[in-house]
Order: structure tokens, then C-alpha cells, then sequence
């Protein structure tokens, strides 16, 4: 069974910024193209960011402020939110595919694989 664990989210204060960790068990994750959802209370989910083999994606609304990269040692995939908004607020999802180019965006993405999500508050 694949599974995705999302770590590092918390209580964060305007401007500041967190390190948010997807970690994979059972399977090569740096044989997937990785993506970052994430989904506010009453709001749809919002893709920010993806890796895959020589691309990555960032949604406008981060660019600039949010930083995707492999952690190859870890089997892993971090995601460096800074300069953090009041509507950066919101639960943060991992998701995997393995065939996803990311230089396509995110748009109509589906993901073969969901982790449970780590939380994100910021306070001001």
C-alpha cells in the first residue's frame, strides 16, 4: 500500500514561514511527480505547487514565496512556504502520480495518491 505522510504544518504568524515535509512509505517517491493541494475551510481545493523530473509548477498565488524540493536521503518531498499570507491558511495535501509532467500545471489534476494533510494556520 502507498502511502503519503505530510508533517511540519502549525501556527504560524504573518510574514513567517514553515518547512512542510511529504515522506513516502512503500515506494520510490522520486519516481513520482509530487503536488501540494491545499484547501481552506468553505473553499475549493487549490493546487500550489509540483515536482516532476526536470520541472516544477507554482501557482501565482505563491510564486516567489514557496519553494519545491526533492529530499532524495528521506524519500521525501519539502515544500518551504515563507512571507506566509493570512490566505495561505489551510490544510496542505501531498499527492503523487507517476506520470504527471508538472510544467502542465495543475489543472484537471487528479493524483493517484492523497496524504491525510498537515495543517497550516496563520495568525496575525
Amino acid at each position: 500500500q502507498l502511502q503519503l505522510v505530510e508533517s511540519g504544518g502549525g501556527l504560524v504568524q504573518l510574514g513567517g514561514s514553515l518547512r512542510l515535509s511529504c515522506a513516502a512509505a512503500g515506494f520510490n517517491l522520486n519516481l513520482f511527480a509530487i503536488a501540494w493541494f491545499r484547501q481552506a475551510p468553505g473553499q475549493e481545493r487549490e493546487g500550489v505547487s509540483c515536482i516532476s523530473v526536470g520541472s516544477t509548477y507554482y501557482a501565482d498565488s505563491v510564486k516567489g514565496r514557496f519553494s519545491i524540493s526533492r529530499d532524495r536521503t528521506n524519500n521525501a518531498v519539502t515544500l518551504e512556504i515563507g512571507n506566509l499570507k493570512s490566505e495561505d491558511t489551510g490544510t496542505y495535501y501531498c499527492t503523487a502520480d507517476p506520470y504527471r509532467d508538472c510544467s502542465d500545471g495543475l489543472r484537471g489534476y487528479q493524483g493517484d495518491y492523497w496524504g491525510q494533510g498537515t495543517q497550516v494556520i496563520v495568525s496575525s
